[in-house]
């Protein structure tokens, strides 16, 4: 919250049925902040507050709030004052809201809307759920090739109002069809008898409605700009597209593969809002397949029975080793999603990141072995613990290090693009799936490495 600003006690306020001094004490406030200043009233008290803020703060603020208390709110208000609202928010704030609500909801609120309103927040409903479509608002500037530059800025002195950003005004031919992009500036700098058309480059960056959400979030991040135009399959712009609604999409981006790479299913909710029966359905679809795969190692154990037999000492590395591997290749494996997901690596790039985790595998399963190699070596000398073949067993376990944290960081790193290249979502080859993946394999190698050093002595 801006630290300028008067705290206000607004819930004593609307006890006290103080109405003069709420509306002249908020009409100032910026709607982030007012936004959170209501938050831990009760929605009868924000429906209160409400009726008193002017219509476009109005729709400000309820923008800003958690999706719950925006719920809360639409059941608390009256329906004269939810019109207002919604129609006074900015099309793709108003989206937003509304493709989060069950089908019945959504068609008694577009109910409420104007003609005009409705159509537009119709035909944004029309998209798909994560294209630029959602995304976009129809509020913007438009000029045209033949306008002078005097002409052009009374245009937008005209209807630049309403403009949801006034960085960027496009232009457009005779047939509404997008021809290039101008910043304010160059209009501003321009002598006023000169033309639209003797600014123009035609260089510049659109958006398809039809377009995913993610190619949106990569197109921001490549052009550094404000706002990009979004057009439809003819070229005929129909919208723009803003960074802040890009920010909150690159964030529940981050966050759903965050939420997959943890070996859970993305959550829809805030963590504190989230109900626990929808919670417990969301992780324990991937702990039963991960206990599952689990099973693996048991039945790996089993297969090397005799040998534990016979050697009970190996038994006590087991973890040690074992979770080397899975640590390496949940490593591997999440380097590798983050780097697809910022466009770094590429399906093309598979065999350089082979080679370079075979390099990086090797060394860190060196580092690890000396380690191991040394501990047991130490222990053997200062305690005269694991017996007279120590010096066996500690090659054993340095030489098992190397291979199974080599095989998890290859592991690691190629299942993200088997996946990718599958049409699946790479976060889904998560740290604990590698890791009960490498567990198994990583058992194999040890008792291998076991067999062929021990062979004659323990075994």
């Amino acid at each position: 919250m801006n630290p300028t600003l008067k705290i206000i006690d607004l819930k004593a306020l609307v006890s006290a049925r103080d109405f003069n001094t709420i509306r002249e004490e908020t009409k100032n406030w910026p709607p982030v902040d007012l936004a959170e200043l209501m938050e831990p009233l009760s929605a009868e008290m924000e429906a209160v507050i409400f009726r008193l803020l002017p219509r476009d703060q109005a729709a400000g603020v309820f923008s800003y709030l958690s999706e719950e208390r925006q719920k809360e709110l639409l059941k608390a208000m009256a329906r004269e004052d939810v019109a207002n609202i919604f129609n006074a928010m900015s099309p793709d704030d108003r989206t937003s809201i509304l493709e989060e609500l069950p089908a019945t909801v959504i068609q008694q609120l577009l109910s409420l809307l104007s003609t005009e309103e409705r159509a537009v927040a119709s035909q944004l409903l029309g998209y798909a759920e994560d294209s630029v479509g959602r995304l976009m608002t129809p509020d913007f500037v438009r000029v045209r090739t033949e306008w002078t530059i005097a002409y052009a800025l009374d245009h937008i002195r005209r209807y630049g109002k309403d403009s949801e950003t006034m960085s960027s005004i496009y232009v457009i031919d005779e047939s509404n069809k997008l021809v290039d992009d101008l910043r304010i500036r160059q209009l501003l700098l321009a002598q006023p008898t000169d033309l639209i058309s003797d600014l123009m480059d035609f260089r510049f960056v659109a958006l398809k409605a039809t377009d995913n959400r993610e190619k949106a979030v990569e197109e921001f991040k490549l052009s550094d700009l404000n706002a990009l135009p979004v057009t439809d399959a003819e070229d005929t712009l129909i919208g723009i597209v803003t960074v802040d609604d890009i920010l909150d999409v690159a964030e529940e981006e981050a966050t759903e593969d965050i939420h997959k790479i943890g070996g859970s299913e993305a959550l829809d909710e805030p963590y504190m809002k989230i109900g626990i029966p929808k919670m417990v359905q969301k992780r324990a679809t991937w702990l039963v397949i991960l206990f599952i795969s689990e099973m693996l190692t048991a039945t790996a154990m089993g297969q090397f029975e005799h040998e534990i037999a016979k050697a009970v000492v190996l038994s006590i590395f087991v973890p040690l080793v074992i979770s080397s591997g899975g640590n390496s290749g949940s490593q591997a494996s999440t380097l590798i999603i983050r780097a697809m997901a910022l466009g770094e690596v590429t399906l093309k790039d598979w065999w350089r990141v082979m080679r370079r985790e075979f390099l990086s595998g090797l060394s860190l399963g060196a580092i690890l072995g000396v380690i191991g190699f040394v501990r047991i070596s130490v222990w053997a000398k200062l305690f005269g613990s694991y017996g007279e073949h120590w010096f066996l067993l500690a090659l054993t376990v340095g030489f098992a290090l190397v291979g199974i944290v080599l095989w998890g960081s290859l592991s690691g790193s190629m299942l993200p693009f088997i996946l990718r290249r599958a049409g699946l979502d790479p976060a889904t080859s998560s740290a604990p799936f590698v890791a009960t993946l490498v567990d198994v394999s990583g058992l194999i190698i040890y008792f291998s490495v076991a067999a062929a050093i021990l062979k004659g002595t323990l075994l």
